[in-house]
């Protein structure tokens, strides 16, 4: 009763202190793809094809978010969003507050970390609900363009599958 009520209250926050900001906003669309370590790579099939990826597309995750920020390097926002995890069968719902920091490395590329912190709501799954962790690193360039690699925890576990966790490789889409 309690995480509902600080999801519940982190939502009103952001509505509020958002709310009063004319400028200096901003709102951010991610698109990602969850992957998983390939079993069997290098092994060859029944038909002779070999499988040489590392790496397997494990589901989609889109998320949106907005915010306010100060020089556009550094940012403070409420984003909220789906995630969809093959392998874990789970569709969940994170909301969270994101902070960014965007210093320049050059005079039209910027550096992205981001971290954010809030609840993963699981969709069909009771109540279960958990602490959802996520840091991301990427690059990109002054209109707001950024690619990145994400790590994200949602807080709990599904039986024998464990901890549900994904690394994606992602677009990100800025507007100031």
């Amino acid at each position: 009763m309690i995480k509902k009520k600080l999801v519940v209250l982190m939502i009103f926050w952001s509505l509020f202190v958002f709310g009063q900001v004319k400028k200096d906003h901003y709102q951010e669309f991610n698109l990602s793809f969850p992957l998983r370590g390939n079993d069997s790579y290098g092994q060859v099939d029944s038909n002779g094809n070999r499988s040489d990826y590392w790496f397997l597309p494990d589901g989609l995750s889109l998320k949106y978010g907005v915010g306010v920020f100060q020089k556009k390097w550094f940012g403070l926002g409420m984003h909220s969003g789906l995630n969809w995890i093959v392998e874990d069968k789970i569709v969940t719902i994170p909301v969270f507050v994101n902070i960014r920091l965007s210093p320049k490395v050059g005079p039209e590329t910027q550096l992205y970390f981001q971290g954010g912190y809030g609840k993963s709501i699981p969709i069909g799954r009771g109540s279960l609900m958990g602490d959802y962790k996520k840091i991301s690193f990427g690059f990109g360039n002054s209109e707001g363009i950024i690619v990145f690699a994400e790590l994200e925890d949602h807080g709990y576990s599904l039986g024998k599958n464990g901890a549900v966790m994904s690394f994606s490789l992602g677009i990100s889409f800025i507007t100031f």
